[in-house]
């Protein structure tokens, strides 16, 4: 019995060691299988996700995004009514609004209708310039705000550029109403009695039916796809994208109808908060609603940068020789892609390809845009040769994250640390970016 003991212990210790390697990442697909990797796959996502919400940073942007919601929602639908105004459809604005309230119940209606109302009283002829202008400030400040929050989520810490934001923002204003617009056009089409008894005569009855209740979910689906693709800057896959929508799409009707059921035995918080608890119901389902449109976001990121649930558990910043060994790596790939005439990289593709986290890139690369190495720009915007990669020497590239303060260090140091430097120019030589990624461009295509 006591000769079998330090076995199962050894057992146990081995089974506890491989829980924490599969945990960390640190087992690859062939040592599990094509289904066992992908279920892997599927629960550290999942795993990953979950520590990011209880790490309290998905619940905050939510939060934050209510607050800017309240200010924005009037200004909101009031351009969204002036564009669908002009096109002889503003009555469509309603039916939005209650669809989307819909799980505060009956009185999710009757606050669609006073918002509508309260819209439409608007007159934007006595507002004058100055009012125009704040009107649509807070319609961009609320856009720009959820920027700002899928940027965070996707690790991109440059914004659009002023034109761009410019554009898109516009292009948001003006066709995301008419999108809605078209949306509930398809949903009223698709469950019309004449359409459903057109689709009968030819399919069964119950294949129709279930289209029909398809339908909303579908395009739920659609406009989050629309949204993770669109909104971050940075590239988004469309499969990623598509499974972090999806996902989201059906956590948002599973809540809807959790938070319906709720409302509709809530009449004890009526009675203690009298008129203010639809307010406070209201303030909830947007936070709810918020909370999982970021998290649809939170996967599509996973699932697209696997890399970055390893790095979750490893030191955000390189230091020492890694961190020049990375340097070195990312003038690589962009003088690769400017030798080649691709378009310009992004960070996260780079970090993609190293196998690292685009964040532990971010340090390196602000080093390497103040020595001006690598510049953002092209189209699309990406990193680029600050200069001709014939003259950017290996050595430069080193330096940039070997610059220190010489006059603040002891003598002896400070000689000690010129030795070090020299031996690195002495090794690297003059070779040049060009050198390292074999170019046979013409030395005037980096100017």
């Amino acid at each position: 019995m006591t000769s079998t003991s330090p076995t199962w212990r050894a057992r146990l210790e081995r089974a506890g060691e491989r829980l924490e390697e599969l945990r960390r990442w640190r087992v690859s697909a062939s040592e599990l299988g094509r289904g066992l990797a992908f279920l892997l796959g599927a629960l550290q996502v999942a795993d990953a996700v979950v520590r990011r919400m209880a790490s309290g940073v998905l619940p905050l942007r939510a939060m934050s995004l209510v607050y800017t919601t309240l200010l924005s929602l009037a200004p909101l639908l009031a351009v969204s009514f002036s564009v669908l105004k002009a096109f002889g459809v503003h009555n469509q604005v309603e039916p939005a609004l209650a669809g989307f309230l819909a799980p505060l119940g009956p009185r999710g209606a009757e606050i669609a209708a006073q918002m509508v109302e309260f819209v439409d009283n608007i007159r934007v002829g006595v507002l004058g310039a100055l009012g125009l202008l704040l009107l649509l400030y807070t319609v961009v400040a609320l856009i720009q705000k959820v920027e700002q929050a899928f940027n965070a989520i996707w690790q991109v810490r440059r914004a659009r550029t002023l034109l761009r934001r410019f554009s898109d923002y516009l292009s948001v204003l003006l066709v995301g109403p008419l999108l809605v617009f078209i949306a509930l056009g398809i949903i009223a089409s698709l469950t019309s009695s004449s359409l459903v008894q057109t689709l009968t005569a030819f399919l069964p009855s119950e294949l129709v039916t279930l289209a029909g209740r398809l339908a909303p979910f579908v395009l739920l689906v659609a406009a989050f796809t629309f949204v993770y693709l669109f909104v971050p800057n940075t590239r988004v896959r469309l499969g990623p994208a598509l499974l972090g929508a999806a996902l989201a799409a059906l956590a948002w009707q599973i809540t809807g109808w959790g938070f319906a059921t709720f409302v509709a035995g809530s009449t004890r918080y009526a009675a203690i908060y009298s008129g203010f608890a639809i307010l406070i119901l209201f303030l909830i389902w947007l936070y709810l609603s918020w909370l999982i449109l970021l998290t649809g976001s939170q996967i599509a990121f996973y699932v697209q940068n696997p890399h970055f649930i390893r790095a979750q558990d490893e030191a955000p910043a390189p230091m020492g020789a890694e961190a020049e060994a990375l340097a070195l790596a990312l003038v690589y790939r962009v003088g690769l892609r400017h030798r080649d005439g691709a378009p310009p990289p992004l960070v996260d593709e780079i970090a993609r390809e190293l196998g690292v986290a685009g964040d532990r890139l971010e340090p390196i690369l602000e080093r390497l845009e103040a020595a001006e190495i690598v510049v953002h720009g092209g189209q699309p915007e990406g990193l680029m040769p600050a200069r001709d990669i014939h003259r950017t020497r290996l050595d430069s590239v080193v330096g940039a994250l070997r610059s220190y303060d010489a006059a603040a260090l002891p003598g002896a140091v400070a000689d000690l640390a010129g030795e070090l430097d020299r031996s690195v120019e002495a090794a690297l030589g003059e070779r040049t970016v060009a050198d390292l990624v074999g170019a046979e461009v013409s030395p005037e295509a980096g100017r």
